[in-house]
């Protein structure tokens, strides 16, 4: 029987084999013998590099990077992209771009990571008015939604996290975008909020005998887990409910609490209970402490806080998304167009307070997102509230933090998007300002990329 082995790999003896044929299969045979042996008794295997793991797509040299984690500016940088993620960032020289197939030069641009906004309504048109939109089809809503989800991307907001669509209205359009049907920022959806019998987030415009009941409208600890339940059922990232009366809503009043402590125990523990953060929609200060002390994760508006408010959002680490623009626009072209009243009235009535609490706020350390209820105000305006938080105590880097790694966290995509670590998606936007000289640059966004993919480009040349 003839029989070989590593050191007799012909099994004839070495004198029989053919020399040459015999040294390359000596070769083979050592080399497969040592593999054998590595892979079982755990030999390293060589070192794989970074580029050789994922191949670099695209390579966008930016002449301006600004850091939100860091809150600092890089000169120069090169922000290498596979796929729909940033692989990594490194100086900008001649080996940073060479193995990349398509090199974006943002050279003489200020470039960031694309805008959060952790407080809108995608489905809603500040210039049709309330009664007018009781016509509207929930099909009808959710193109208006798709229309606007356009204007906020091009806008540079590329994820946004909309708190209250009528039936559900902005699943349907967040499941588009997520398909590639629409073009649209990425969204996290509550669908209907959740409220009282006559409450903010139920409609009270039509007369008694409609009967009317709002989707989302719940009375007691277990019809508030039944309208989670609900929400979860079809779809919604996250859970959103209306803690006090508002601005838009006839027959409310902004500081007065809806649903009892007991009430919001319940919900708050439902949604955690099935991975749900709950944003409350609450202005008046008892709606924000209910809130806070049953774990909400992020406050609405919070207009009329008080200093417990303030005490027990630190110690919670909640944060505050406080809309300080849009009554700008409620004041000037709601009056123009013919708003009910009521909402005019109210509006003036807690605006400035609002943004005097912004201040305070502010100066207690509370943690704040980029949130605007664009709906109120037109979408693709967004950033114009940016100017009002600068004017009212941030510095422009503080801003941008709010709009970015701020919004990221509390929205529950932290790592992911808002940042330029090396994994998160490669959302940038670029603006040939400087928007550390003038935050108001962020209203003038000529580049924006998302997911890898350029969704506009009309910038810089």
């Amino acid at each position: 029987m003839i029989t070989t082995s590593i050191l007799d790999p012909c099994g004839r003896g070495a004198l029989a084999c053919p020399p040459i044929s015999a040294a390359i299969t000596a070769i083979l045979r050592c080399f497969f013998g040592l593999l054998i042996f590595g892979v079982f008794f755990g030999l390293p295997s060589p070192p794989v590099r970074a580029q050789e793991a994922a191949s670099c797509t695209i390579a966008l040299k930016a002449g301006r990077l600004i850091d939100p984690d860091r809150g600092a500016v890089l000169r120069r940088q090169v922000v290498r992209i596979a796929g729909e993620r940033i692989l990594d960032i490194s100086a900008d020289n001649d080996s940073a771009t060479r193995d990349c197939a398509r090199v974006i030069d943002l050279s003489a641009a200020t470039v960031m990571p694309g805008m959060i906004d952790t407080h809108t309504h995608l489905t809603s048109d500040p210039t049709i008015l309330r009664y007018e939109r009781l016509g509207l089809s929930i099909p009808r809503l959710a193109l208006i939604g798709a229309a606007n989800a356009r204007r906020t991307l091009q806008a540079g907001i590329t994820t946004v996290r909309n708190l209250g669509a009528d039936g559900y209205a902005d699943v349907a359009l967040r499941d588009a975008i997520n398909a590639g049907d629409v073009p649209g920022p990425r969204l996290v959806v509550s669908g209907p909020g959740i409220g009282i019998t006559g409450g903010h987030c139920g409609s009270n415009l039509l007369a008694p005998e409609f009967r009317q009941t709002s989707l989302g409208t719940a009375d007691g600890p277990d019809e508030v887990r039944k309208a989670v339940r609900q929400n979860v059922r079809y779809g919604a990232d996250v859970i959103k409910y209306c803690g006090t009366g508002g601005v838009f809503s006839k027959g409310t009043q902004p500081g007065m609490q809806q649903f009892t402590p007991e009430e919001v125990a319940a919900l708050v523990d439902e949604a955690h209970m099935h991975g749900r953060k709950v944003a409350v929609h609450a202005h008046g200060a008892s709606g924000i402490k209910v809130a806070l002390r049953a774990g909400v994760d992020t406050i609405e508006h919070a207009s009329l806080m008080d200093d417990e408010g303030i005490e027990l959002a630190k110690k919670y680490k909640v944060y505050f998304s406080m809309d300080i623009y849009n009554t700008d626009y409620t004041q000037s072209e709601s009056k123009r167009r013919g708003e009910l009243p009521e909402f005019i009235r109210k509006d003036a009535m807690i605006g400035e307070i609002q943004r005097r609490n912004f201040e305070r706020a502010l100066k207690a350390g509370i943690r704040m997102t980029f949130g605007t209820d664009a709906g109120i105000y037109p979408h693709g305006d967004n950033a114009r509230q940016l100017a009002v938080m600068v004017r009212y105590g941030m510095t422009p880097m503080q801003a941008i933090q709010a709009a970015t790694v701020n919004g990221a966290d509390a929205i529950g995509l932290a790592e992911q998007v808002g940042t330029l670590k090396a994994g998160a998606y490669a959302d940038l936007i670029a603006t040939n300002d400087d928007p550390l000289d003038d935050i108001r640059a962020l209203e003038r966004v000529g580049f924006v990329m998302k997911g890898g993919a350029v969704v506009r480009d009309d910038r810089i040349r």
